[in-house]
Order: structure tokens, then C-alpha cells, then sequence
């Protein structure tokens, strides 16, 4: 599904990657980790093309991503769902809201919203908050919304940047315990963390990044 070519990013002096190559499955789930600075969040943009590489290539499937041309780059990003350490949820709308608004962005009917929404919130154990606003939910209900405004519109692939940054260890065992359940039902996700304990939680694929390369890429236990 993913593939990087020996790709490398210069910002001026400072090198993010280099000589990346790797390549993710349709259905993996995989743990990117390494300390601030590593490249993890640097590596995550380049599938969404929101950065272009100094050098090699990245393909999403059969698409060269940083070929796409500007008007297809909505539906290209419209195959991925992120879910963001600090949530980015609309404060000014509940929760229901928030995932209808994702749905509506995407031109989904009244309808389609009516009956999908409420299964998305069942999913990440949110039914009962569906008519709250964000300022009156807890950080990990907060993040468990927005993996269900991320994963609304049916995403192949799930890119999770630090999604446990700002959680206590509960939340954070929920929050690993619904992307694993996202991945059980078919979805390819992509986890950048520097949490080893969920690594441990995920038991799964692990790359190791540090300044820029990877540096280890271990298999998950079976």
C-alpha cells in the first residue's frame, strides 16, 4: 500500500530523513517510534504530500505521491484518515456534529449521516456523549472522537500521530485497544509514538527511527 524509495529530506542544514526505504501493507499495522526529532512526523506528512522529499519517491499504491497533480490531491488525502495528538475537534459543535461535519465535507446526504454517525460513535464508546461538545469531555474522549470523525468516511489507511501524547495511561489502553479494532475490521494503520508501553500494547510491526533513519524494522510476535 505505502512504499518509500530511498527518500531523504534536507530543510536547509538539517537533515529530517535519510535514505528511508520501506513499505507497508494493505492491513498492517504498524508502529513507527522514536524520540522528538526522530522524522516520525516528518515521514507521516510525506503520504499526505504535505511535504515533497529532497530526493527518492513515495508511492500510495500505483500513485507516485508527490506526482499528483494539486486538484486530485483532496481525493488522494480523502483515502486516509489522521488522527492528531491534540484532537482538532470544532469546539463550536457536539459531537455528532463534529463527525457529520466530516461526512458532510464529502457530500454524504442526510441520510447516509442519520445512519452512519451513531454507529461510528458505538464503535469508540462515545453513544452516550453523542450531545456533548468537546470542553465537556475528557482528553481520551476527546481522541476517541476524533479516530471516529477519522475513520467516518471509510479511510484505507489510518495515520495516528502520537494519538496517546496527552493521555494517562488508561486512556491511553483504550485509545490503542480502538485502533487495533480498527485494524481487525480491514484498515491499514499507521502509529508514530515514542511510548514504548504501546508498543509493548500493540504487539505488532515496530520501525525504530533515530535522527532520520530507520534504524531497526521488527516484525510483530506472532
Amino acid at each position: 500500500m505505502i512504499y518509500f524509495n530511498n527518500v531523504s529530506k534536507i530543510y536547509k542544514d538539517t537533515v529530517a530523513l535519510e535514505d528511508i526505504t520501506f513499505a507497508v501493507e494493505t492491513g498492517e499495522f504498524v508502529s513507527i517510534v522514536g524520540h522528538s526529532g526522530a522524522g516520525k512526523t516528518t515521514l507521516t506528512k510525506m503520504i499526505l504530500a504535505e511535504e515533497d522529499p529532497s530526493n527518492g519517491t513515495i508511492f500510495f499504491e500505483s500513485i507516485n505521491v508527490n506526482k499528483v497533480r494539486s486538484k486530485d490531491l483532496t481525493q488522494l488525502r480523502r483515502r486516509i484518515g489522521v488522527v492528531f495528538q491534540d484532537y482538532k475537534l470544532l469546539s463550536n459543535k457536539t459531537a455528532y456534529e463534529n463527525i457529520a461535519f466530516a461526512m458532510e465535507a464529502v457530500g454524504k446526504t442526510e441520510e447516509e449521516i442519520a445512519s452512519d454517525v451513531p454507529h461510528v460513535l458505538e464503535l469508540v464508546d462515545l453513544a452516550h456523549r453523542f450531545s456533548h461538545f468537546p470542553n465537556q469531555m475528557s482528553g481520551g474522549e476527546q481522541q476517541r472522537l476524533a479516530i471516529a470523525r477519522a475513520i467516518i468516511n471509510q479511510p484505507e489507511l489510518i495515520i495516528a500521530d502520537e494519538p496517546t501524547g496527552n493521555l494517562d495511561p488508561v486512556n491511553t489502553h483504550e485509545i490503542v485497544q480502538i485502533l487495533k479494532k480498527i485494524n481487525d475490521l480491514g484498515t491499514t494503520v499507521i502509529l508514530t509514538t515514542h511510548n514504548r508501553g504501546v508498543i509493548e500494547s500493540v504487539n505488532k510491526r515496530v520501525i525504530t527511527m533515530e535522527n532520520g533513519k530507520i534504524i531497526r524494522d521488527t516484525k510483530h510476535n506472532k
